[in-house]
């Protein structure tokens, strides 16, 4: 049958659809565009913020209003936290974020029986790392490979741990296995991604550490550059930046979780580390890779954030210059500690988060004007307009002129001669 798939949020849900995708595709299906006539719509939810509970809505009536006839499932993590909600939206199939096999399994009964099914567990009992392909569809270039599910850190504005549950990891050995065959087939670049990454391992016999996984996975990506998902600033540690340090191809690009640059706001969010300790990550950082880029998430308007904190937390991010900032207002999150805590007023919200954007925009803007003059190694992937596209190794968007049929899927040196709007313009050059 005709599979049409839209995904939402993170990384963890894109390789969950990619692994979907592959699997479906195994099994003799078509896989055809969201905005397409097709027998099965799949709408894989996000709820981290109201925004992504709404676009979630917004795409399950797409979905529905498209090819009214179609059975139309529903999996991730709206889904696991408010079933309710999407029940009222007219599905065929609610699934969460657990068994993905499974839902898959179901979809087709769906499609034969046309009755529907809810199937949901509790995502605070799982105990079971679900081993799915990595990889997805061959033209991609860059492949994620799940090495973690669930978080145990129960940060005070997050639901996600009641979506996700507790920390699963992937054996060690697996993961090599999974990167090895990903290289053979042909695939650049490899993402380490999970809920929560710097927890992988803690539930493994013998509790190993992240750093025993970036080696074996970066000795095993032969003709791979290997990249790391988002990390919290505790993993970041002396030992952590020598043994990477020497990895050739470990991309210098580090995403440490910061959602707050204000102590007294880190303590009400039930953050685990201080400023001073961030920062020792990212001096750590920059001492042992050469010009890393260092890239962050921050949370304005938490609930009881004062204007005097929340300059602190702006001379923080000036302090630590990163080279690029996603900034988000908060959100109220039902049954989380933060839910509960007097709240900012919207209009404020929305003024600090113009504030913080601005000068995330500045600091990106001179990130990358340091990156002129520099030859990059760019792994390019897709074209139009005469240009084509791609990543150097700190993540940074680069374009040259050239046709994409004859760049895709190539790591070649690339000498960066601009900047123009957030993207590095450059020409191939001479290894």
């Amino acid at each position: 049958m005709n599979i049409a798939i839209y995904t939402l949020g993170c990384k963890v849900n894109q390789y969950e659809t990619a692994a979907m995708e592959r699997i479906l595709t195994d099994r003799g299906h078509v896989l055809v565009p969201f905005d397409g006539p097709a027998d099965a719509y799949i709408v894989n939810t996000c709820t981290v913020t109201a925004v992504s509970d709404k676009k979630s809505r917004q795409m399950i009536r797409r979905a529905r209003k498209r090819s009214p006839a179609a059975v139309v499932a529903v999996c991730g993590c709206y889904a696991q936290t408010k079933p309710e909600e999407v029940r009222a939206l007219d599905v065929d199939l609610i699934a969460g974020t657990g068994d993905r096999l499974g839902f898959l399994q179901l979809l087709e009964s769906a499609v034969r029986e046309r009755e529907p099914v809810v199937r949901l567990d509790e995502a605070l009992r799982r105990r079971r790392f679900e081993v799915l392909p990595a990889g997805g569809l061959a033209q991609r270039t860059r492949a994620m490979l799940k090495v973690e599910d669930g978080c145990a850190n129960f940060c005070a504005y997050c639901v996600i741990p009641y979506a996700r549950g507790p920390v699963r990891s992937l054996p060690l050995e697996a993961a090599v296995e999974e990167t090895r065959r990903l290289a053979r087939e042909g695939y650049r670049e490899i993402v380490l991604t999970g809920i929560e990454i710097s927890s992988w391992g803690r539930d493994l016999p013998g509790r190993p550490e992240l750093t025993a996984l970036i080696e074996a996975v970066c000795g095993a990506a032969e003709g791979m550059r290997v990249r790391l998902g988002s990390l919290e600033p505790r993993t970041v540690t002396e030992d952590f930046c020598r043994r990477c340090a020497p990895l050739d191809n470990l991309c210098p690009h580090f995403h440490l979780s910061m959602q707050s640059g204000c102590d007294a706001t880190l303590a009400r969010m039930n953050r685990r580390y201080t400023t001073a300790r961030y920062l020792e990550s990212v001096d750590l950082l920059r001492r042992f890779f050469p010009d890393p880029a260092v890239t962050t998430d921050l949370i304005v308007g938490f609930p009881g954030e004062t204007e005097e904190e929340f300059s602190a937390t702006l001379d923080f991010v000036r302090r630590c210059a990163f080279a690029e900032m996603h900034v988000f207002p908060y959100s109220i999150r039902t049954g989380t500690p933060a839910a509960e805590m007097v709240q900012v007023p919207g209009p404020v919200k929305e003024e600090r988060a113009g504030r913080a954007g601005a000068l995330a925009a500045r600091l990106h803007r001179t990130y990358l004007e340091r990156c002129a003059g520099r030859v990059f190694d760019v792994l390019y992937e897709q074209g139009g307009d005469g240009l084509c596209r791609g990543h150097a190794p700190n993540y940074m968007a680069v374009a040259v002129r050239g046709e994409a049929a004859a760049l895709h899927n190539r790591v070649l040196p690339t000498r960066i001669t601009g900047v123009e709007d957030g993207l590095l313009l450059g020409e191939l050059a001479e290894r």
